[in-house]
């Protein structure tokens, strides 16, 4: 990490307009085998369910909120950065955020994701199985840390 001007906070309702473009950055980059509709779908979905009902926690830098991390229990919901912040630590910094909280986290990943899945790999989490994603049409891949 280049500086120590991140911190990560609790989200607030105040905060859905810059994860949502977060997401919308990455998203793209990490899901371009998505469909548009689909993804629009999710969008919706990200401000009337998924923000409302996940523990969810921001990172900031300078008062800029840069990535977010969406948990469901021990589950990791969604994970994003803006992609200009992708291999910092970050990612890594939302993660082991979560670990402390939580103990050991699941996750489920696009099998296609080339950004996810292999940040997951490297953090520690380990294949659980893999199954059609209906909605999309895609191949989810579970994943888990040891003990999860």
């Amino acid at each position: 990490m280049t500086d120590n001007t991140f911190s990560i906070r609790p989200y607030h309702a105040d905060d859905t307009d810059a994860v949502i473009a977060v997401w919308q950055q990455a998203n793209a980059l990490a899901h371009p085998f998505l469909s548009p509709d689909f993804v629009a779908e999710v969008q919706q979905a990200m401000r009337s369910i998924y923000l409302p009902n996940a523990e969810t926690w921001v990172l900031e830098e300078a008062g800029t909120v840069i990535g977010f991390i969406a948990l469901i229990g021990n589950e990791i919901g969604g994970l994003f950065l803006e992609p200009s912040r992708h291999g910092r630590g970050y990612g890594r910094a939302l993660v082991d955020h979560a670990v402390a909280l939580k103990g050991p986290l699941k996750v489920e990943v696009f099998r296609d994701n080339t950004i996810g899945r292999p940040f997951y790999e490297r953090y520690g989490f380990e294949f659980a199985g893999d199954a059609l994603h209906e909605p999309s049409g895609q191949v989810s891949r579970k994943m888990a840390m040891p003990g999860a």
